[in-house]
């Protein structure tokens, strides 16, 4: 199996790469507040911030394919 920070490096990098500014600039917009708004006591839901993220993402891809 890869190590998940090796994952996750390979993640970050197709991410930040591949993604039109327009969809880096809206999960910006709407998860930045987000993580904000949580107070440094209370742990923030990474799971729903990822499901947010995904769906951003999903809705400005629909259709487009990557080669």
């Amino acid at each position: 199996m890869i190590p998940i920070e090796v994952e996750h490096r390979i993640a970050s990098y197709f991410f930040r790469r591949y993604l039109p500014e327009e969809v880096l600039i809206e999960l910006e917009r709407v998860l930045l507040p987000l993580c904000l708004m949580v107070e440094e006591e209370i742990e923030i839901d990474k799971d729903e911030l990822v499901r947010i993220a995904l769906d951003i993402i999903e809705h400005y891809l629909e259709g487009k394919h990557f080669k």
